[in-house]
């Protein structure tokens, strides 16, 4: 394939995703906030929590239906750009994905109706069953989906006939060596994301003055959460990072700059990665610290990136990527932390004005270290589509670099739109009061009205039918 086809047919994927993944990001965790709200209402009969809830339900489906939209677009490209993926690792991908649409999709599409419009239409239990079920549909996405992404990661329980692979263990296949680790720390990066939503948006309610009693609620709980949830991302992320040095120590070599196997390696706070010269210019390094990260021994040895000529991923995007990553992790951490704290002292309407608009700003910086983590980890996978097994250029199509330069700037265009759309609509949404989002309940009257509406229609269709 031409080299400049492939880079642009790369290009165009990582824009797909790159837009894709910040709405499931945000809904795999905020079906489990929106959960705990129904929870709170149910057990204190606090109408705030039913407000909070209700406020962030449109929310979340707004966000639902951009995720499932840009999902669908991202599936085409498979047969479109990557048709060589589908026939060398379909027998395995296909049915990974067609799960995923069966036992969650399909779960969080059909109870989200529940959600929105069941508010007197069903009982109570009912109504907190179907959030349980779409929050659960959303967690069980993330598991199909980050199960085949794994296993393209570290790829096991498979043989090759004729140049396609075939599974002969699924169990292997979905928890291969990486998932665990991925499945965490992804399912722990959307809750850092989804408490930073709302509580950036809850700050902004309160700056504007349209709060209540429920936007504290979600404020004082999103902050909670994010707080609790950094210090256990840092466990996982470490265990991720030995896992990967393990199975993908170029991955690894990136990350860390190490160009030449060293025992003892330091880690490299900055640098500038020079691919010309193999050498990391401008290097600010902490003597043996990465060594001693990765392999729990300071003394410990790194291979660097000469023992994989040819086969080792871009240095730069990766090692800037991750350090992108890491310190809006480490931001999180001081807003999040800070933020109890002042709670523990003040009410949400007394906290300092310059915190709330830092915190309102990083609304969506969940976005920034979730987009850097995953191009960590796919850019870090480079040249392999599946690791040590199949090479992206062996899977791209063969297309003229023009048609495809075309294309990948229509989806940028659309997605730059779509994007600002959504920012601009949950603005709108956060700028209204708060107060009186739970819709109100049907009356006898509205109730006996839809009974008869029903029942006419019934009539109509039986004497269509007659007809």
């Amino acid at each position: 394939m031409n080299e400049t086809a492939l880079i642009l047919a790369r290009m165009q994927f990582a824009a797909n995703i790159t837009f894709h993944i910040l709405f499931p990001t945000i809904t795999i965790a905020l079906g489990w906030i929106l959960f705990f709200f129904r929870m709170r209402f149910r057990a204190t009969r606090d109408a705030a929590w039913e407000e909070a809830y209700y406020f962030w339900t449109k929310i979340f489906a707004l966000t639902f239906a951009l995720g499932v939209v840009s999902g669908i677009t991202m599936s085409f490209q498979f047969g479109t750009n990557w048709p060589g993926f589908m026939e060398k690792a379909g027998n395995i991908a296909g049915p990974l994905l067609g799960y995923e649409v069966l036992t969650a999709f399909f779960l969080e599409a059909t109870f989200l109706g529940v959600m929105l419009f069941g508010r007197g239409r069903v009982s109570e239990r009912t109504h907190l069953i179907a959030t349980f079920l779409v929050a659960f549909g959303t967690t069980m996405s993330a598991f199909w989906i980050l199960s085949l992404n794994s296993w393209m990661q570290t790829p096991v329980g498979f043989e090759i006939i004729d140049g396609k692979m075939f599974a002969t263990d699924w169990l292997a296949i979905l928890f291969n060596p990486s998932f665990p680790y991925r499945f965490s720390h992804m399912l722990i990066a959307s809750g850092l994301t989804a408490s930073f939503v709302v509580a950036g948006i809850s700050a902004w309610q309160v700056i504007k003055k349209v709060d209540s009693a429920a936007t504290h609620k979600a404020l004082k709980t999103a902050l909670i959460a994010a707080a609790i949830l950094i210090p256990i991302q840092i466990i996982v992320g470490d265990l991720h990072g030995v896992n990967t040095l393990k199975h993908q120590p170029a991955k690894i070599a990136a990350i860390e700059g190490v160009w030449n196997t060293e025992k003892g390696a330091p880690l490299v706070l900055f640098a500038w990665p020079d691919k010309e010269t193999r050498s990391n210019l401008y290097a600010i390094e902490i003597p043996k610290l990465a060594s001693l990260i990765l392999t729990h021994d300071p003394e410990g040895e790194i291979k660097g990136l000469n023992e994989f000529e040819g086969k080792h991923p871009p240095v730069a995007p990766v090692f800037w990527a991750f350090r992108v990553m890491v310190g809006m992790g480490m931001l999180m951490l001081a807003m999040s932390w800070f933020g109890v704290y002042l709670l523990r002292k003040r009410t949400v309407n007394t906290m300092p004005r310059l915190y709330l608009i830092a915190l309102s700003a990083m609304a969506f910086s969940g976005w920034i270290a979730t987009v850097a983590g995953w191009y960590v980890t796919e850019i870090g996978r480079q040249p392999y589509i599946v690791y040590g097994v199949i090479t992206v250029a062996e899977t791209a199509a063969k297309h003229a670099p023009a048609m495809i330069g075309l294309t990948f700037t229509a989806y940028l265009a659309l997605y730059v739109f779509l994007l600002i759309s959504y920012v601009l609509v949950v603005k709108s949404l956060s700028e209204k009061p708060t107060r009186g989002q739970a819709p109100k309940l049907p009356t006898a009257a509205a109730r006996k009205a839809e009974a008869a509406a029903a029942s006419v229609a019934g009539i109509s269709r039986a004497d269509a039918a007659g007809d």
